[in-house]
């Protein structure tokens, strides 16, 4: 049994596993990789450089909108659900947003969510983390998958559900002046991977 593996059975045995407790064991994160609780369960994945340069071309573009003090990239937001510690890519915090007693930002104060498709965590990008995105209504959530060079822009949650799903090519404008974002996304600059790699994914809803 691992060091990790015993202290996780103590944990068990003496009190309930708390998120603070599993983010400490992991520590340090190795250079060059972002690490998240799902669901319970970490997630450890390198940052290739495609990835780095959507999200630097999100942040900027936000930039005219938000106050850098309003936006971050890898920061820990705990979301409702089961264990669920988030480093989403890209986040943008609503006006008069402030941070809880440890000094971490609320859930509830997200305004603005994007996450960029690597091959080893979309599933969690389609699957629970779109889910617990949308039970936290969060207002604008953005899927930018490199594989397929396309985006899914998740409009109106309500109920657990995002109402509205839009799916754009890399290239196209993304209008979200109707929406608490108030700009219009440009995605042509936004790099693809390679042809045939391909990432798991599930198929968006199509438009309500």
């Amino acid at each position: 049994m691992t060091v990790l593996e015993d202290r996780v059975v103590m944990a068990e045995l003496s009190e309930e596993l708390t998120l603070d407790m599993m983010f400490e064991w992991l520590e340090p994160v190795p250079e060059g990789f972002k690490v998240e609780i799902v669901q319970g369960a970490v997630y450890m994945s390198p940052q290739r450089q495609s990835h780095w340069e959507i999200i630097l071309n999100i942040v900027m573009q936000l930039l005219a909108r938000y106050p850098k003090s309003r936006t971050a990239s890898d920061v820990r937001v705990d979301f409702p659900g089961h264990l669920n510690g988030f480093a989403s890519d890209v986040m943008a915090f609503k006006e008069g947003a402030v941070k809880d007693e440890k000094g971490r930002w609320r859930c509830e104060d997200v305004e603005f969510v994007a996450e960029v498709i690597s091959k080893e965590t979309a599933a969690n990008d389609y699957g629970p983390k779109l889910e617990t995105y949308a039970l936290a209504r969060v207002p604008v959530y953005v899927i930018a998958d490199p594989y397929t060079g396309e985006c899914h822009v998740h409009l109106r949650p309500k109920d657990g559900q995002y109402r509205a799903i839009l799916t754009f090519d890399f290239g196209d404008e993304i209008d979200l002046t109707d929406t608490p974002v108030g700009i219009v996304l440009v995605t042509n600059e936004f790099p693809r991977e390679a042809k045939g790699a391909g990432s798991p994914r599930k198929s968006p809803t199509p438009e309500q």
